[in-house]
């Protein structure tokens, strides 16, 4: 597992983007961490690093948000899905091997996730803009 240790929302975005250059296109990144860890932050800065133009958001009342760039992004949030039947009604599996998945809340649907993903862990520290980044998978 790899550490990170990040000092503001902009050194996890560049941190993030240096990251993205180690995807090939059609990988699941789980991301783990507690609501304002900065999920949707990582995010961001890996959506940049693969050229995606559109601004992006957090996908909480639309579940995912598609983006476009190297690789296609899927950005999803699963905080309000409770099992299996409500992961086949948004499509989540047809979304595999056809771009990079990255899931927001991934600890809701562990046990729908394949074996071969990467997880990232982003921990608050007692600095209110730090945060330390665990990479296990990659």
């Amino acid at each position: 597992m790899d550490d990170y240790f990040s000092k503001s929302v902009e050194d996890t975005e560049k941190f993030a983007e240096e990251f993205s250059k180690k995807l090939s296109g059609t990988e699941i990144i789980a991301l783990y961490g507690d609501l304002g860890a900065g999920k949707t932050s990582f995010t961001r800065g890996l959506a940049k690093g693969l050229e995606v133009e559109d601004s992006v958001t957090s996908p909480t009342f639309a579940i995912v948000n598609e983006y476009s760039g190297i690789y296609p992004l899927y950005h999803f949030d699963m905080y309000r899905i409770e099992n299996w039947n409500d992961l086949e009604s948004i499509g989540f599996f047809d979304y595999i091997n056809n771009g990079i998945i990255i899931i927001e809340w991934s600890e809701n649907i562990e046990g729908a996730l394949p074996s071969e993903i990467i997880k990232i862990f982003i921990d608050k520290t007692e600095n209110e803009n730090e945060r330390i980044i665990k990479i296990e998978g990659i």
